[in-house]
């Protein structure tokens, strides 16, 4: 009995470990299938024509975007008025808290902005000193002394020379970008008021047999990716106060435009946070040591305050996806996609997800592979026994 007992568990085991071993070879296999389309996309330029037709139909985009998030909040109000007076009651009030936004943070924006680059002058020349005083302390290093501040002075010289096409190309694309921008707000007005209609044009494309796995497939992505939205919008206006908070009591020049380029940046997860607060602490300690280190701490509270109170309430696990899955997203949608890429790789990541486990739940594909559907169906059918019995002897 004994060795039967010692086969058994050594067999269980056995089978066990295959089925994690066939689990994770088919994880690779989906990364490398992922890959190589990709590959392929690539290759074929599909990547540069979706680049090309998104920035053309950009507008759009945008109004389906505020359409979307506004949506919530007029089906709300469509309950106690029609939807069209609805949808031009939020519509205002979206408008309103955008303009306080812009007159509240513009103002001090633009005085920030030149106030930093009026100091670039003085930043450089305090660098150079800097740096002319650490190689007077270390002699071994005294060989590179005239090379390094000769890049640092050509760069400073280049700085101010391009310097106005910068701000020109700066006001230009902010310009281009306002008037897309205005073109987005108006196609959202028009798309909110038929936003409903919008699942009914998809389903009309589709089988009528496919529908009910379409609206489920649908409500599941857009729960995700909607939860995902706001969170990540809450957690950069916290982000931004908290900053903003840190830069000023740390003395920092222009903390408000600091502030609102680290928060930009946190959409990136985990390495985005890092990215928006190099240049503040660059800034900070070419004014004096002290200012530098408390931007810096400043910096490291914030990320703190982020990853224990802000990202665990807000977010929670909005995505339920693992950190290596995440960053391998980050670096694969940079190198495709730049910026954008990753800022957009987490809720795609996602979506991807989401189509996958519904494709496997309506599949019964795990079932095929490893079987476990079936214990969970034994349960269930255990389980409801149970209860049938309960019920006949009551």
């Amino acid at each position: 009995m004994k060795k039967e007992e010692i086969d058994k568990e050594q067999i269980n085991k056995f089978f066990s470990l295959s089925n994690k071993v066939l689990k994770v070879l088919f994880i690779l296999l989906i990364i490398l299938l992922i890959l190589l389309i990709t590959y392929l996309l690539n290759a074929w330029q599909v990547f540069s024509f979706l680049v090309t037709l998104l920035k053309v139909i950009s507008p759009v985009f945008i109004g389906f975007v505020l359409a979307w998030l506004l949506d919530p909040l007029v089906n709300r109000f469509e309950k106690k008025m029609p939807r069209g007076v609805a949808c031009i009651l939020v519509y205002l009030l979206f408008l309103a808290v955008l303009i306080g936004i812009v007159a509240l943070f513009i103002p001090s924006l633009t005085s920030g902005i030149r106030d930093l680059v009026s100091s670039l002058p003085k930043t450089f020349d305090s660098i150079q000193g800097f740096l002319a005083d650490l190689f007077e302390k270390n002699k071994a290093w005294s060989g590179y002394q005239d090379t390094i501040l000769q890049k640092i002075g050509e760069f400073g010289t280049g700085l101010a020379k391009t310097l106005p096409n910068v701000v020109f190309s700066f006001i230009r694309n902010l310009v281009s970008g306002g008037t897309i921008f205005f073109l987005g707000l108006l196609i959202g007005f028009y798309l909110l008021f038929d936003f409903r209609k919008a699942k009914g044009h998809v389903l009309s494309i589709m089988p009528v047999s496919w529908h009910e796995n379409a609206k489920d497939l649908m409500r599941r992505i857009n729960g995700k990716l909607r939860s995902y939205v706001q969170g990540v919008l809450l957690v950069m206006f916290f982000v931004f106060i908290t900053q903003f908070i840190g830069f000023s009591l740390s003395g920092l020049r222009a903390p408000v435009v600091f502030a609102l380029f680290c928060a930009i940046t946190d959409i990136i997860p985990y390495i985005g946070p890092w990215i928006g607060g190099v240049p503040a602490v660059i800034i900070g300690f070419t004014m004096n040591p002290m200012t530098g280190i408390f931007t810096l701490v400043s910096i490291v509270v914030c990320q703190i305050l982020e990853n224990n109170f802000y990202q665990p309430l807000i977010m929670g696990k909005a995505m339920k996806l693992h950190p290596v899955t995440i960053i391998l997203g980050l670096l694969i949608f940079s190198h495709f996609f730049g910026m954008i890429g990753m800022i957009v790789a987490t809720p795609v990541i996602a979506c991807f997800k989401i189509i996958f486990e519904f494709i496997e739940e309506k599949t019964g594909l795990s079932e095929k592979l490893y079987g476990y559907q079936k214990k969970e169906k034994k349960k269930t059918v255990k389980k409801d026994s149970t209860k049938k019995n309960l019920v006949e002897e009551n």
